[in-house]
């Protein structure tokens, strides 16, 4: 990063014995700032509106040092700009301030702090009348602070809405009140602290001893006021909090209410005496507060971290937590972050990365602000994260069939788990459809030949080229200690009509490709199916030099929406609603009448699995494993079952059941219950406040790289550790507490809360909840 320009600017008010306007003056200072300047050093002569609305580059700090300014100094000032006044300065020092530090040795005019929002004003004389008017306090900035060392004038702080305003009154004990006439006229937040005699102060007010904290916020905001206006010697004197005074605005019902007799008054001194049950019970006439702590509040306020699921994580079927990887991501435990992905799926780069069609995507709650997190970016990051060591060796083993995403996950989470695994392959490797359908085109085939072989770094038994029959199927059930059906499907469906013989299967014509055969197909070819299997069909023929690509399907095609443009910029055709009547040697010929010429014409409407190895059964009347929820066959509780041999889906699908799956081959061998994972439910959209968050121009979020996704994640559900709770609780009664591990809770204290809501009102992340006490009063 540059080094600031430090270099110092002198600008003259007066030029050649004639003043210069205030917009020649002004230009002179825009164009130093173009320069580099940062320090200003102005003599003027009654020119307004220096040190205004001015931005540096990379933030850097700029400096006024002022003599003799005209109206409006500091108006509407900025974060970063720092103003000094060697002198007094007229009316309206620091109006709409929005952040600057103005310093004026003198006295400052009228309206000094008007409508100010934030940053700090310091006078070292007396300000004029509504000086302090209008304050205001807006909770993503700090409040705005406004410091005299004598006297204000009159109707100041009127209407004051929110900020810190401190009339320190040196010098000024022979006055009737150093805060005028009229002042506090409509205030309703904020607070003054004041030294020195008062009256004819509005009734809108409350004027109050010190607490401990005011006192504590005075001690050190004196010191750094007299160090600004070089006033170290007052220090002593205005230390003495003994002759200080607080004032707050009166509540809305303070002010309605304020002719009616205290109830204390009433029930002591009017009521019956004793009470009206005195006969039995002595009262202690305590009164219960509108405002109750502890047991007695209406609503409780929880923190209830993670007990809804984001929809990112909800959607899906792998069900990975986005939101907590991205949290982890964004308190810098990047390696954590990386290797938690792999707690779900050994697939994070090919699958969540590549050939996943990212339903969580879709239901991302940011697209409502620009666009939807990166989800599939952050799944490349974790392609090279070695593979975990299993926490245990035990001896119990467990036989899968089928080494596609499912048995591979399966076997994954076993083996980690510590159980030993041998997977029975009939190919002769592994990786199923995803190594053997895929087109290279949607998958990188180095990264899935490095996440498979990191697989195999867990020391799982492989033992390929090894078709599974039914002799083979009982000697896996009587000699493991479970099985894992992970077959996938890969039967091709055929339509029987007229001329099925002369049709290629998809499926068979997708494992050619990837077996690097090209296939002859001619120039023509018609695709019956448009599906996500079809569109990849469709990709493969062009490949092989098909010129003339269409495909048809009965109803709307079901591949996804960039499956099917991709097609479609290839230069295929996508026809529905098509009935196929029969094919022929010329091409398919339609009902209807119309032939579709066709050198070549391939069918790829879905694919079955084999279950001829399992007992008969076994299978329902269409033909697949009967099992129950728990992914368990219903006529063998040692075997389970997953993926497409359950129904056709997702590779995402596959993982998730795998996942599952090898969870509940534990809990079975464990002698515990199985779970159904069924999951919490998903945080409604209402409870996550997406006005906290600034639209992103959608191309500069797909440059910027995906490690700052982390800045654009609604953290769904899930506390993104923002402290806005802490900081807004009217009561202070949040506290962060951070455990052991790294990890940390927000906590609300009873003894101090109120159960007003403002925690759940504010939290980005619908964290909180508020519960309601009644129903623990009545059951009381």
């Amino acid at each position: 990063m540059s080094q600031p320009n430090t270099r110092r600017a002198q600008i003259e008010g007066i030029v050649d014995s004639k003043r210069i306007s205030t917009q020649q003056l002004l230009q002179q200072v825009y164009e130093e700032l173009e320069r580099g300047c940062r320090e200003f050093h102005i003599n003027a002569s009654g020119q307004y509106n220096i040190g205004g609305p001015l931005w540096a580059a990379e933030n850097e700090p700029i400096t006024f040092h002022v003599r003799n300014p005209g109206q409006r100094l500091g108006s509407m000032g900025m974060s970063g700009t720092t103003i000094v006044v060697e002198g007094s300065a007229p009316a309206d020092v620091g109006w709409l301030n929005a952040g600057a530090e103005i310093i004026v040795k003198g006295d400052s005019g009228d309206t000094t702090a008007h409508c100010a929002a934030t940053g700090n004003i310091y006078v070292g004389g007396r300000v004029g009348t509504r000086s302090g008017a209008l304050m205001k306090y807006d909770p993503k900035f700090s409040p705005p602070q406004f410091w005299v060392l004598e006297s204000a004038g009159s109707f100041s702080f009127e209407f004051m809405g929110g900020g810190i305003g401190v009339v320190c009154g040196y010098g000024c004990e022979n006055l009737d009140s150093v805060l005028g006439h009229r002042s506090c006229v409509g205030m309703v937040g904020g607070t003054v602290y004041v030294r020195g005699p008062l009256s004819d102060l509005s009734d809108d007010i409350w004027v109050l001893e010190l607490d401990q904290g005011d006192r504590d916020f005075l001690q050190e905001g004196l010191q750094a006021f007299t160090r600004n206006i070089e006033r170290p010697e007052v220090l002593s004197e205005l230390s003495d909090f003994g002759q200080w005074k607080k004032i707050v605005a009166k509540t809305y019902e303070e002010r309605s209410t304020r002719s009616l007799m205290p109830i204390a008054e009433f029930r002591q001194h009017h009521w019956v005496e004793g009470g009206i049950f005195g006969a039995l019970y002595d009262d202690d006439y305590y009164v219960a507060d509108f405002v109750e702590r502890g047991q007695m509040r209406m609503r409780e306020p929880q923190w209830l971290n993670a007990a809804f699921s984001a929809p990112c994580e909800h959607s899906c079927p792998t069900g990975i937590p986005t939101q907590k990887r991205i949290s982890l991501l964004r308190q810098q435990r990047v390696e954590e972050a990386l290797q938690m992905i792999l707690d779900y799926s050994p697939f994070p780069a090919s699958v969540c990365g590549q050939v996943c069609p990212n339903v969580c995507i879709d239901e991302c709650n940011r697209r409502d602000v620009d666009i939807p997190v990166r989800v599939d970016q952050l799944g490349l990051l974790s392609q090279t994260i070695a593979a975990p060591l299993p926490t245990a060796q035990l001896e119990q083993r467990i036989a899968i069939i089928g080494s596609g995403v499912g048995g591979l996950t399966a076997a994954w989470h076993l083996r980690r788990q510590g159980y030993q695994v041998d997977i029975y392959e009939k190919d002769s490797d592994i990786g199923g459809k995803l190594r053997q359908v895929i087109p290279a085109q949607r998958l990188n085939q180095d990264i899935l030949k490095a996440e498979l072989e990191r697989i195999k770094t867990m020391g799982i038994g492989l033992n390929l080229n090894s078709e599974v029959n039914r002799v083979l199927f009982s000697e896996l059930e009587s000699k493991y200690d479970a099985v894992v059906v992970a077959v996938g499907a890969h039967n091709p469906v055929v339509i029987p009509f007229e001329g099925h013989e002369r049709l290629v299967k998809g499926l068979d014509f997708l494992k050619q490709i990837n077996r690097s055969d090209r296939p002859q197909l001619g120039k023509r070819v018609v695709v019956i199916g448009a599906g996500n299997a079809a569109m990849d069909v469709v990709i493969g023929a062009y490949e092989c030099g098909a010129e003339e690509v269409t495909a048809i399907d009965i109803q709307k095609p079901a591949a996804f929406d960039h499956e099917i443009a991709h097609a479609k910029a290839l230069g295929a055709q996508i026809r529905w609603p098509v009935f196929t009547e029969k094919v022929t040697a010329e091409g398919v010929v339609l009902k209807g009448g119309e032939l579709l010429p066709a050198d070549t014409v391939i069918i790829s409407v879905g694919d079955r699995p084999d279950f001829s190895f399992v007992p008969d059964e076994w299978l329902d009347e269409k033909g697949f494993i009967e099992s129950n929820e728990f992914w368990q066959v219903r006529r063998s509780e040692k075997t389970f079952v997953l993926g497409d041999a359950i129904v056709p889906g997702l590779f995402t699908h596959a993982i998730g059941d795998g996942r599952k799956v090898a969870m509940n081959i534990g809990h079975y061998l464990q002698k515990q219950p199985l779970d159904d994972f069924s999951g919490a439910p998903v945080i409604p959209s209402d409870r996550v406040r997406d006005e906290y968050y600034h639209p992103m121009n959608p191309q500069r979020v797909q440059e910027q790289e995906a490690q700052q996704e982390v800045d654009r994640c609604m953290s769904c559900g899930y506390c993104r550790d923002c402290h806005f709770c802490e900081d807004i609780c009217p009561e202070q009664a949040i506290e962060r507490r951070e455990h052991a591990d790294g990890n940390f809770e927000y906590v609300s204290m009873p003894e101090r809360c109120i159960g007003c809501g403002i925690c759940a009102g504010v939290c980005p992340c619908g964290i909180w909840s508020m519960e309601d006490q009644l129903e623990k009063y009545i059951e009381a």
